[in-house]
């Protein structure tokens, strides 16, 4: 019921299609309430208009019209829904058996699924209805549901064996659970909004058919359905007697039924997959003006490349709107290597991917500004963006080496990016394709190759070369070597950095490593619970780290030398992203809190040196020093 009201909310399309589904069944269901009349009766007079005691007028046997499109609805929607039911739930236990178990279980299927398909529908729908004509509404409903759940089983079954390869279900697997679990509890909850869509387009057909069978004169002409309706107009000739409402009526509800369906199926869509509605769309922005905001940079100014302002974003769910940037403000100097740190779902990605207008729904921009050499990125248009996306700014994503296409070579990637640019010379593409494989440390006749031909690190400079290929002023690069041993990571890092530094470009690392960035990185931001709450040049970080977070995230890791000591994680978690954080969000788990003050003030940043910024109240100059003191104290005990 929850998902239900979850969809109607989210989803005014589903809630139109629903509307028009409850009116129609309720019209089946009360149609005594409706009219007085009997579908049946033919005791009234023929051929009669519209109007008066008759809504829809009267057929040429005297049958009253409007009686039989009320009493009609109901086996029409009980065909339609009992198809819906028994040819999805074939067409489920199909598609989900054959993928899940494979082998000869799926070979058999597969043929029996290909018998179906070849199979020409209506004639076959046809012929069976011959055979069982005069078996009621029932043995249409059987017809149906056999020749109709071939191909949602396809289709089923192409998703399930998606599913059956992912890393979920196999661990599963390994874990010893039964066939039965995976399937109903790990497979099928994934699967539901295509098992909806498969309920609805399979009913709206089993209607159409029960429609075409009717008006062919090869269903039960004596039931009174929307089928039977235009049969029986069509052979007493409605449209020549002038009485066209008699074929109007039936057709317009047959209409409504098949949008009520199509609207529903939309709004599932929306809901159980929001990436598929809102593919190929920039980051929803919702702005507003902050009231306390600072001053952008100029368009000219030399100090800030990139420039964030109170940035608010998230994302928006069924429980409420989940804030994972709190009110960020960054800048970015040209030229300059800026990493990000903290631990994971602090943040970090969702503010680098909502500046840049590449979150994903049901990612939102809240609020906030971000300006690239002035350009305010969350105004542009989607062409807009296009544009500059790859030739002011580029990205390289979290496990980017599966990004590559399997099926592509090397080098038509690499001229992608390129070419959606503009450059479509051949001599320049393979010119500039070599000197980027340089760049990065590949061997040119690379260019040649498949992805799955390179390992995991040769992978991950191909991405980065395809990042670096319109020279781009910035690079937000997000945790790009991740899956690589720490060999290849110091080598890919220190290529990076050399890039950077030959082609003087801007460079924003997200990792949740703070070792790689002290090295790395010109200046650090800390990210925790979606603030920055604390930002520094590297070597500051690294000798003076001023917040109790970041002193902790500094301890978390050796050192290379000197006597071994015990290391220690921070206990607790972070607070849930999707409440109201009042003061200083991480209280809870700090060791230097002081309460009355870090949970009840608002947080606020505090300069303690020259670029050097802090979110801590310990650097708040309004609370009693021997307070502070005591409470450094207990911590460092």
């Amino acid at each position: 019921m929850n998902g239900v009201i979850t969809i109607l909310r989210r989803s005014p399309r589903a809630s139109l299609g629903l509307g028009i589904l409850v009116t129609l069944v309720l019209l089946a269901l009360l149609a005594p309430a409706f009219t007085a009349h009997s579908p049946t009766s033919q005791a009234y007079g023929t051929w009669l208009k519209p109007g008066g005691a008759h809504l829809l007028g009267t057929t040429a046997l005297g049958q009253d019209i409007w009686a039989q499109l009320l009493y009609g609805a109901r086996l029409t929607l009980l065909i339609g829904f009992a198809v819906g039911l028994v040819a999805t739930a074939i067409a489920t236990a199909m598609g989900l058996a054959a993928a899940y178990f494979g082998g000869k279980t799926d070979e058999a299927i597969n043929v029996l699924l290909n018998v179906f398909l070849v199979l020409p529908g209506l004639p076959l729908l046809i012929i069976a209805s011959a055979f069982l004509r005069g078996g009621g509404v029932w043995s249409i409903i059987l017809v149906i549901s056999l020749t109709g759940w071939a191909w949602g089983a396809r289709v089923l079954r192409s998703q399930a064996l998606a599913l059956r390869n992912r890393d979920f279900v196999q661990a599963a697997v390994a874990s010893g659970e039964g066939a039965g679990r995976i399937i109903f509890a790990e497979m099928l909850p994934n699967l539901a909004g295509l098992i909806a869509a498969n309920f609805f387009g399979t009913a709206l057909y089993a209607v159409l058919s029960e429609a075409g069978l009717a008006f062919l004169g090869m269903g039960d002409v004596s039931q009174v359905t929307w089928g039977t309706m235009l049969y029986w107009a069509q052979a007493k000739g409605s449209l020549l007697q002038g009485a066209w409402w008699w074929v109007a009526a039936p057709g317009l509800c047959i209409a409504l039924l098949g949008t009520a369906f199509a609207l529903i199926n939309f709004g599932i869509d929306e809901v159980t997959n929001p990436r598929v509605m809102h593919a190929n769309k920039a980051t929803r922005v919702l702005r507003r003006k902050h009231a306390n905001a600072a001053p952008l940079a100029s368009p000219g100014s030399a100090q800030s490349l990139l420039a964030i302002r109170n940035l608010d974003a998230g994302y928006v769910t069924p429980g409420g709107n989940v804030r994972a940037v709190r009110d960020v403000s960054l800048d970015v100097a040209p030229g300059e290597f800026l990493g990000l740190a903290g631990e994971s779902g602090c943040g970090k990605s969702t503010l680098a991917f909502a500046a840049t207008r590449l979150l994903d729904a049901p990612g939102v921009v809240f609020g906030g500004e971000a300006r690239l050499a002035g350009k305010d990125l969350l105004g542009l248009s989607p062409e807009e963006l296009r544009r500059v996306r790859w030739k002011d700014y580029s990205l390289v994503f979290q496990a980017s080496m599966n990004i590559l296409n399997p099926v592509l070579k090397v080098r038509e990637q690499v001229y992608d990016a390129m070419q959606a640019h503009g450059i479509q010379d051949q001599a320049k593409l393979e010119a500039r394709a070599r000197e980027l494989f340089q760049l990065v440390g590949i061997r040119e006749d690379y260019l040649s190759a498949y992805p799955h031909q390179l390992s995991g690190g040769m992978k991950q400079r191909v991405v980065i070369a395809i990042a670096l290929a319109l020279e781009p002023k910035l690079v937000v690069m997000d945790e790009p070597t991740t899956a690589l041993d720490v060999v290849v990571q110091r080598q890919i890092l220190q290529e990076i950095d050399a890039v950077r530094r030959r082609l003087g470009i801007s460079i924003v690392f997200i990792t949740h490593d703070l070792s790689l960035l002290v090295e790395m990185s010109d200046r650090i931001a800390i990210m925790y619970a979606g603030e920055v709450v604390e930002e520094a040049s590297a070597s500051a970080i690294y000798t003076h780290p001023k917040h109790p977070y970041t002193r902790k995230l500094m301890s978390a890791f050796p050192p290379l030398e000197g006597p071994r000591e015990r290391r220690a994680g921070i206990p607790g978690r972070p607070p849930a992203l999707s409440q109201s954080i009042q003061g200083c969000p991480f209280f809870e788990r700090c060791p230097s809190r002081m309460p009355g003050v870090c949970n009840e003030k608002p947080l606020q940043k505090f300069d303690e040196a020259t670029g050097h910024s802090v979110a801590c109240f310990l650097y708040d100059p309004t609370v009693d020093p021997q307070r502070k003191e005591q409470h450094e104290a207990l911590a460092s005990d």
